[in-house]
């Protein structure tokens, strides 16, 4: 469902075509990269002239985002699996290295949310949360610092980033919701200690913490609430001060600004993208 919002953005990301290839000859893995926040994300990093790629769990989703990128020249590679795997995690950088010969970039996009209060929550969809939302960033971020390590050691001006998908329930907390929140905020706390530890190696990590974003997840998981789509549309653009839901383009390019050299001194940061909510 597409929101009907109050303002649209303004302009256009830079493509390939364009001059803002804020990551030219960088190359990036992207998680969750077969649809919402992660295929824009992906997009966005090939757009700005990164080698990209995709894993997730749909063949035609990551088919779909890789044709999108094809389309304006970019280059992408698939792998498929489960990144709540640590073996998986480890072999998609391998893979990364031996197609494009280094990395540079980590997006940590994939995620879950869970809806209903404690009682309402299964151990199964706790252990969910905490499997896709907190086990996949720290496996990933470990096999990617390892090879952020490998490439510091031979050459010493080398940089890289990692970029993880927090959310602004992760910073504030929010009513029936306790799985996620839990989960999103370890993830906060997580980039920070990361952050830390790798500073003096040349690698910055930081969160992105959006709100409401126009994604299939906004209105999933509502079977439990009732609640229609419409009206879970509603009380988001009420709740935002800037009143409106961003697209999941939006959302993109905070993480490309994250990931890039525009932000070469920015770590540890924890950034809310939510029109004002966590201002309130």
């Amino acid at each position: 469902m597409t929101a009907t919002n109050k303002f649209e953005p303004q302009g256009t990301p830079g493509g390939l075509s364009g001059s803002n290839l804020l990551l030219l000859g960088r190359v990036a893995i992207v998680t969750g990269a077969t649809s919402g926040i992660g295929a824009a994300t992906a997009k966005a990093f090939a757009d700005a002239g990164a080698k990209v790629v995709l894993t997730g769990r749909s063949s035609a989703g990551a088919e779909a985002t890789a044709a999108a990128i094809a389309a304006v020249g970019g280059d992408t590679r698939i792998k498929l699996g489960d990144v709540t795997d640590s073996a998986f995690c480890d072999e998609l950088v391998a893979y990364a290295v031996d197609e494009f010969g280094r990395l540079d970039v980590l997006a940590n996009v994939a995620g879950t949310i869970t809806r209903g209060d404690a009682l309402e929550t299964s151990d199964d969809e706790w252990h969910q949360n905490m499997r896709v939302n907190v086990d996949s960033v720290f496996f990933m971020s470990r096999a990617a610092i390892r090879q952020f390590r490998t490439q510091r050691a031979t050459d010493p001006s080398s940089t890289a980033t990692v970029t993880n998908l927090a959310s602004n329930v992760g910073l504030v907390g929010s009513a029936g919701l306790p799985a996620y929140c839990a989960s999103k905020g370890a993830v906060v706390l997580l980039t920070k200690s990361m952050a830390l530890d790798h500073a003096a190696e040349g690698v910055r990590v930081n969160a992105l913490c959006p709100g409401a974003v126009d994604t299939p997840m906004l209105v999933s998981g509502h079977d439990k609430t009732g609640r229609t789509p419409e009206d879970v549309f509603a009380s988001n653009i009420a709740g935002i001060p800037e009143g409106r839901i961003p697209s999941p383009d939006e959302i993109a390019q905070s993480m490309l600004f994250l990931a890039s050299n525009a932000s070469s001194h920015i770590t540890g940061v924890a950034l809310p993208i939510d029109g004002g909510y966590v201002a309130g």
